[in-house]
């Protein structure tokens, strides 16, 4: 298993003020996005506090059946149902956390996974549907911006005025 990419420590501090910094990867590099072709069709969007509403991840257009990729080195956490749909859950290491939703994976708990390698297929339910599909990240149990970890910046989808 590799350990994370480490982002910035100015924009992980914990309540104390003190810097989280996840161990640097093995391969230096940051992590690679988990659909090809990737877009983002909403951003991450940080909560006022803890427990209120916000976007705790971003989500990428995809759609159901497209293959899911490592973005890095890692050990399946969970893989199964949450609610209403599937979730799969990577532990990369030094406290990093990356979920995917909605994503369908026959991988056990507690399989190693390489950088690249196909851990599954993008799901349907929750709120992409068919769509796109969610990703989260966590560094010690606080949501952070998956930006963070990831290379390039894929184009994002502009929708028109009025929500539309």
């Amino acid at each position: 298993m590799s350990d994370s990419v480490s982002p910035p420590t100015d924009l992980l501090a914990d309540r104390a003020g003190s810097a989280q910094r996840p161990a640097a990867s093995d391969h230096g590099a940051q992590w690679i996005w988990p659909v090809a072709d990737p877009a983002v069709s909403a951003p991450y969007a940080a909560p006022p506090t803890r427990y209120a509403a916000g976007h705790r991840g971003i989500d990428l257009t995809a759609t159901a059946g497209a293959p899911l990729i490592a973005p890095d080195g890692a050990t399946v956490r969970f893989a199964g149902m949450v609610v209403d749909r599937p979730v799969l859950t990577l532990d990369h290491g030094g406290g990093v956390l990356s979920s995917f939703e909605p994503a369908s994976s026959d991988l056990p708990e507690g399989s190693p996974v390489v950088r690249g390698a196909v851990i599954g297929v993008v799901g349907s339910g929750g709120h992409c549907g068919t769509a796109c599909v969610h990703v989260g990240v966590r560094v010690n149990g606080e949501y952070v911006s998956p930006m963070l970890f990831f290379g390039r910046v894929p184009p994002a989808i502009l929708l028109p005025l009025g929500g539309g």
